[in-house]
């Protein structure tokens, strides 16, 4: 898994240039001359079909600002979500790495757990303005004290609000937060390998720490322990060794960064090329529109005890959970889930 852990406390708009259908010709074209007493034309009366016209127009017209609106009229405690790709990003920087990174930065907080086995850290994701962020379940397992960080330098603290160990996925609340600026949560089940991808996180903590790469693979079977095997991943990695930055999963029937116990779960996982490293645990992994496609969880580094740190880091294996399977556990996590 990809937090760090120590002892002590040009994706293209499929829609871009599209031309609207051109309007219907009059028919039958006009005569070549005005008739010598041609009748005046008749004053159409403006019904209702010609208000449910103005009203589609409208409705067309605010298009991908649709979720967004939803979520500024009925309060903090709805999630921003879209079905299709809505344009987070400003026009002028749509495909850029950088107008991704502006626009989803504020919406990424570095965490901080303390528990018995040290603090360790992590990111996530803010889905509502009143301070809902959406998690890796490893980032907090049996943390006694949870806070959080926004891109602006404030820090809160949080508590879990429910847990979901066989998707590793939690919900957390930040404490007298408002006005944050929440993620639109995109759909994963329109990716393709090669799709571009930017991944923002707090790796070894440094906060806002923005990557980009591509779509590597779909639906990878990725193996990860459940809150008891990851309470024993702590032990072993971090007090024994003192490599709680290496994160224990499997994949294709071999173990990756350490023992993975025998409590896991396995979920089906994005992979991606994009550079993820401890830390970036729980942060998000953003299409070109600014859509959190997925939470990253799990990183391949070939660290191990025989061989040096200067071998750490990524090496473009990083699997991320699809954002998909995040929004159809929201309401099991907001109903205070502890699986």
């Amino acid at each position: 898994m990809t937090e760090s852990f120590h002892r002590s406390g040009e994706y293209e708009n499929p829609y871009e240039g599209q031309q609207q259908a051109p309007v219907n010709p009059e028919w039958p074209p006009p005569p070549a001359y005005a008739p010598a007493h041609a009748p005046h034309p008749k004053k159409r009366n403006r019904g209702p079909l010609a208000l449910i016209a103005a009203v589609a127009i409208v409705a067309a017209a605010i298009g991908g600002g649709t979720a967004y609106g939803i979520q500024e009229l009925t309060g903090n405690d709805t999630v921003a979500s879209s079905s299709t790709s809505t344009n987070v990003v400003p026009s002028s920087q749509k495909g850029t790495v950088a107008g991704v990174a502006k626009a989803v930065s504020p919406s990424i907080v570095e965490i901080s757990a303390d528990s018995n086995a040290g603090s360790s850290t992590g990111s996530g994701v803010i889905i509502t303005s009143g301070g809902e962020i959406v998690t890796n379940n490893h980032v907090v397992a049996g943390a006694s004290q949870i806070k959080a960080t926004t891109s602006d330098g404030k820090s809160y603290t949080a508590k879990v609000v429910g847990t979901d160990s066989k998707k590793d996925l939690a919900l957390i609340k930040l404490e007298n937060a408002s006005g944050l600026k929440a993620a639109t949560l995109g759909d994963s089940a329109g990716l393709q390998v090669g799709d571009q991808v930017v991944a923002i996180g707090s790796p070894e903590g440094l906060s806002g720490t923005v990557t980009s790469g591509i779509i590597s693979a779909l639906d990878r079977d990725v193996t990860v322990p459940t809150e008891e095997g990851q309470d024993q991943g702590r032990q072993q990695w971090g007090q024994d060794q003192g490599q709680g930055d290496q994160w224990p999963f499997e994949f294709g029937g071999r173990q990756f960064n350490g023992d993975t116990g025998s409590d896991t779960t396995t979920y089906k996982a994005l992979q991606t090329d994009a550079s993820l490293n401890p830390g970036n645990s729980g942060g998000a992994l953003i299409d070109m529109n600014g859509n959190i496609i997925g939470i990253n969880s799990a990183m391949y580094s070939p660290t191990s005890q025989a061989s040096s740190s200067s071998d750490a880091g990524s090496v473009g294996l990083g699997f991320a959970i699809p954002i998909n399977t995040v929004k159809a556990d929201l309401a099991k996590l907001r109903a205070g889930s502890t699986d």
